[in-house]
């Protein structure tokens, strides 16, 4: 039988979706042929902004490979952007001459960025956000200019801003509407939004309307000017102010188009039979979609009537938003905005940056916005849709399903309760029917299967705990959260977890036994493995397993942190930021004497000294007298401090004192990875504890203590653990998770990663529940640490081989004078 031919103009989101839809129902009915206008395979454009901020790589976000496309033997065409279609003789014909006939045309030209008609639009400099080009251009400009216009407040042009600013510019958003991402948020979730992204270093000027945009001699784009006359210098102007459906090419092939391509319930267009169309293109009943899920919706029904099956309707979408911006979870659906009518329950915890909003009429859910703490969202969503009457649950209702007592799955987890056609993934449009399937049918028990096989988890990860949930209850005693194929490296087929308990079980002390025991294929291992052994060997035998000083890496045996010209940074501890007039004459004078270039303070309130010789360590170390801030290694880095109640009129609690004897406890104390503290001494959090591996809140009766932080790339919130009285507790509570982490944790495994392993029950039980375990792993922790050397005065003790300070050179002067 003859191939029918099918053709797609655009090599997209939703419309590859439509191909993978296709193959899974008839992979023998078409000869197929893409057209692509970008010289890329089909990538998740939702993962542009992670490329820009350098979270992600592009090859990291491509969906489909070249393979995938051979492979399905399909033809692409990439970088080649279609001109007319031939709607008679049914032929599509590229720009470059290139043709392809067809029986059935799928049109998925997407969308086009909406560029403001204001003066200098066309200036070199100013450019939307909608591709990889677009985000190599940002990447290279940020390179040599320093200043960054963002237009436009949404999900895009916050992305685009946030990127910006960790690339190095100095960014301002403006945003000519009250508040930011005004059609997700209401206003309060909006402002603090806004607040959030302020600490963090950027911009913004709200309600500010560009006028135009002024040029340099060499026609680029030098400042934006306001209609109230006020300038804002810029290097680089990014429009992110919304997109318009892409219909030049279907509006040239004459048919209808409307807020779009007007299409049927089964994605056909009304002018062509022959022709589908879905994504940001298509308009279904007046509405063109550009969330992924409705989209992904669109593509099941187009490949259900290409495949012949003929019995799938699309009837629009009730659509829900639920985003991560720069690492704040935002969750919106229905009419969260309230209006006649409709009553109003809401929470506001602005220190704890946590928002509800629900909106209720006539006993039914009919609007919800949640900023901060989303965890609930997908319930609240399917109250909204389903339309169920919450009158009977109404008082429990804020505080999520968990607290509901008549869901109907009381006391399994919250996946359980899930319906399958419930969304999961929101970068991927992947349910949890999908998950469940791909799990039962090909015997899927790890995250990284998942994965790979539903690509739910794969893009942003936001739903990782939730697709482990439902792996947990899907694959039953056969779910593994470590995939039991990823080894430590390359050397053996052990994973992190095998050979921790190994050493504890075997109580092995040396890398040989380790090597010998557990069947690495190389007798000593490698640079990968050698650290995480040394770790896992040294933190679960002090005092027996002996620190091997050349399985640390390089900053860790110099005892200072390598620069980028080679030289290097010494940072020397300061006592919870808490230093004195002979500390920094000694440092200044340290200065002098050996020329160091930069004398600068850190975020974490000390004073780095960058451009150090090597072969000037020793001597800096020396005359500068102070420990060592262990600014170099996987350990405690700083404990952050606010002035508190010694002197702040707002504080509570001594903080500066807290953190003091926090650091002093703690100061030489190794871990899976980097730790770092801070104490505030009232809730205004002036230390900002709530973004560390552990944070200590000083109250009116006490204090908090928050665990699992990271202000990293992607910001994580601590998140409460318990509330103590006294300085003492503070002291034994935070040592105990700390001996817990250095216990259970795997090497470069930060404590936010650790706690999403193994749960903030677990964390719980151990630290809270178990009194004697408590206090046993704080007394663990104090005798691993007791008489820890300082490397840059104990250097003997602490097995530092001073011989590398010394240049090559000086040895070889010294042995030909022997000699």
């Amino acid at each position: 039988m003859k191939k029918l031919k099918l053709v797609m103009v655009g090599n997209g989101m939703a419309g590859v979706r439509t191909l993978e839809e296709l193959l899974k129902l008839a992979p023998d009915l078409y000869d197929i042929t893409v057209f692509g206008a970008e010289p890329h395979p089909n990538y998740n454009r939702i993962l542009l902004s992670p490329v820009l901020a350098g979270e992600q790589t592009v090859d990291e976000i491509v969906l489909n490979s070249w393979e995938w496309y051979t492979e399905n033997k399909i033809t692409l065409h990439a970088g080649k952007k279609v001109a007319e279609v031939d709607r008679v003789k049914r032929i599509v014909r590229a720009e470059d001459g290139t043709e392809a006939p067809y029986d059935r045309l799928l049109m998925c030209t997407g969308s086009n960025p909406f560029m403001l008609p204001v003066p200098g639009k066309d200036l070199k400099g100013v450019i939307a956000y909608r591709d990889i080009a677009d985000t190599d251009y940002m990447i290279e400009t940020a390179k040599t200019h320093k200043s960054a216009v963002v237009i436009g407040g949404g999900l895009l042009g916050l992305e685009a801003a946030n990127g910006l600013m960790l690339r190095g510019m100095d960014v301002t958003v403006v945003h000519v509407m009250p508040w930011l991402m005004e059609r997700q948020l209401d206003d309060v979730a909006g402002k603090l939004l806004q607040k959030s992204l302020e600490d963090r270093g950027l911009k913004f000027l709200i309600g500010a309307q560009t006028q135009e945009l002024v040029g340099n001699d060499q026609g680029r784009v030098a400042a934006i000017r306001f209609k109230d006359g006020t300038e804002v210098p810029a290097d680089l102007v990014v429009m992110a102010v919304g997109i318009r459906p892409n219909t030049e090419l279907a509006e040239r092939m004459r048919l209808h188009c409307h807020r779009g391509i007007v299409v049927t319930d089964t994605m056909q267009t009304v002018t062509d039979a022959r022709i589908y169309s879905v994504g940001e293109c298509a308009a279904h009943r007046g509405i063109a979609y550009g969330l992924v899920a409705p989209l992904f919706e669109q593509a099941k029904v187009a490949a259900n009537h290409l495949a012949q099956f003929g019995i799938g309707r699309y009837l629009g979408s009730l659509t829900s938003t639920k985003l991560k911006v720069t690492g704040i979870d935002l969750f919106s659906a229905g009419e969260f905005m309230g209006g006649e009518g409709t009553e109003e329950i809401v929470m506001s915890d602005p220190f704890g940056g946590v928002y509800k909003k629900l909106v209720i009429k006539d006993d039914k859910l009919v609007g919800a916005c949640l900023y901060g703490d989303t965890v609930d969202g997908s319930w609240y969503f399917k109250l909204l849709r389903d339309g169920r009457s919450v009158h009977d649950i109404r008082d429990k209702l804020m505080f999520g399903e968990s607290n509901i007592g008549d869901t109907g799955h009381e006391g399994h987890s919250k996946a359980a309760g899930m319906p399958d056609d419930a969304e999961v993934c929101g970068c991927n449009g992947v349910t949890k029917g999908t998950i469940c399937k791909a799990i039962k049918d090909k015997g899927l028990f790890t995250l990284d299967e998942v994965k790979k096989h539903t690509k739910a988890s794969a893009s942003c990860g936001s739903c990782t705990g939730l697709v482990e949930q439902i792996l947990m209850f899907t694959a039953g005693g056969d779910y593994s959260a470590t995939p039991k194929k990823k080894a430590v490296c390359g050397c053996t087929d052990a994973n992190h977890q095998d050979v921790r308990d190994a050493i504890r079980r075997e109580h092995y002390l040396t890398h040989d036994e380790v090597y010998r025991n557990l069947g690495w294929r190389t007798p000593n291992g490698c640079a990968t493995c050698r650290p995480a052994i040394n770790y896992y060997l040294i933190s679960t035998w002090p005092k027996e397993a002996k620190d091997d000083p050349q399985s640390r890496f390089i900053n860790e045996r110099s005892h200072a942190n390598i620069q980028k010209d080679g030289t290097y940074s010494v940072i020397p501890r300061m006592w919870g930021g808490h230093t004195t007039p002979d500390e920094l004459r000694r440092i200044a004078d340290a200065a002098d004497k050996y020329q160091i270039p930069t004398v600068k303070v850190t975020g974490g309130q000390r004073i780095d000294l960058l451009g150090v010789k090597k072969e000037d360590l020793e001597g800096v170390w020396k005359d500068i007298g102070m420990p060592s801030g262990f600014a170099y290694a996987k350990s405690l880095r700083t404990v952050k401090t606010c002035v508190g109640s010694e002197w702040c009129r707002f504080g509570t609690q001594d903080s500066t004192q807290m953190g003091k004897d926090l650091e002093r406890a703690l100061w030489a104390m190794y871990s899976p990875h980097k730790v770092k503290l801070a104490v505030s001494g009232c809730p205004r959090n002036c230390a900002e504890a709530g973004i560390k591996d552990v944070g200590v809140i000083g109250v009116d009766s006490g204090w908090e203590l928050y665990v699992g932080g990271n202000g990293g790339i992607k910001t994580e919130v601590a998140q409460f653990l318990v509330k103590v009285k006294t300085a003492a507790e503070v002291m034994e509570y935070s040592g105990a998770f700390l001996q817990l982490y250095r216990e259970e944790g795997w090497y470069l495994e930060r404590t936010v990663h650790y706690i999403g392993r193994v749960g903030l029950d677990h964390v719980k039980k151990k630290i809270l529940e178990d009194t004697e375990g408590r206090k046993a792993l704080w007394e663990r922790l104090q005798f691993a640490l007791d008489g820890e050397p300082d490397p840059w005065f104990e250097s003997s003790q602490a097995s530092v081989d001073v011989r590398q300070f010394t240049p090559v050179a000086v040895v070889d002067d010294k042995a030909t004078q022997a000699a």
